[in-house]
């Protein structure tokens, strides 16, 4: 076989792997893309287009008015306040007390060290739902059933083992060498670590609370456990109160749930760079 028929061989062979990968990727975006698409499209018609007609056809005329009433007549304007308020606080400490683990276990050597760090992260393979009865008890003697700070204190608990796994990988690529030089310096424990530490692990603490964010903001479960008051509802609390027992307003909750996406979409866009950098960081060391 001559050179130029083994050459054509290959390109034939990279061309035929070129369209598979695009057809893999253009299914796989259709398979994720569509089921939004389609609850776009129906949050804009009407409960009889709804009801009636053909699933996938357009809107006979646009209903932007079931925006407007989602977040009006239900409210969703303070439980998206709400959710933003929980989740911005969760977030906040959630970072602060993972970064502080995450340091003593990466930086310091300590008998058990690594005992200790696996049970920070078996958490991430407990199912939540197995611990609704002992958060709830928890947090009913604690006096925090039915508040604000009962919801950041469960949130902020269940996002540090994952924060904790995230920022730890990165804390661990860091050189032990700038401390150690901060240390010569005169610099102390608390100054190397918010001046150190906590500039170079920016990647990890964004990743980490990103995830931490989004956990809040699409939390439903815990979110109605311990909440019982209309005031402090969140916004996917609130979304189910769009159904009762006689009849249910489907296009004016899918424009709650559409609303309800945007934040994390636009979360997500903001920081997919800093996102995707954190999760591969800590992976190479050296």
């Amino acid at each position: 076989m001559t050179a130029s028929r083994v050459h054509g061989a290959l390109r034939g062979k990279e061309l035929i792997l070129a369209i598979l990968r695009w057809i893999l990727i253009i299914f796989f975006a259709a398979y994720t893309l569509f089921p939004l698409i389609w609850l776009f499209i129906s949050s804009l018609k009407t409960n009889f287009e709804f009801l009636s007609g053909s699933p996938f056809a357009l809107p006979a005329v646009p209903q932007w008015i079931n925006y407007t009433n989602a977040l009006s007549v239900a409210g969703l304007g303070r439980m998206l306040l709400n959710s933003l308020f929980v989740g911005l606080c969760a977030t906040v400490f959630n970072v602060i007390v993972a970064s502080m683990g995450a340091y003593c276990i990466s930086r310091f050597r300590f008998n058990g060290r690594e005992r200790i760090f696996t049970l920070f992260t078996a958490g991430i393979l407990v199912p939540l739902n197995a611990l609704m009865v002992p958060y709830f008890v928890i947090i009913n003697k604690l006096g925090l059933y039915n508040t604000y700070g009962g919801m950041i204190l469960l949130y902020c608990a269940i996002g540090i083992p994952m924060s904790t796994f995230l920022i730890r990988g990165l804390m661990d690529s860091i050189p032990m060498e700038l401390e150690e030089a901060a240390y010569i310096d005169g610099c102390g424990f608390y100054g190397r670590f918010f001046h150190i530490i906590l500039p170079l692990s920016r990647t990890g603490i964004v990743t980490a609370a990103t995830f931490e964010f989004l956990t809040c903001w699409n939390e439903f479960v815990f979110a109605n456990l311990i909440v019982s008051s209309e005031k402090l509802r969140t916004i996917q609390v609130g979304i189910r109160y769009f159904t009762n027992q006689f009849s249910t307003d489907y296009v004016s909750m899918y424009a709650a749930i559409m609303i309800s996406i945007i934040p994390s979409i636009i979360g997500y866009v903001l920081f997919q760079e800093q996102i995707i950098a954190g999760m591969t960081s800590g992976a190479v060391k050296g």
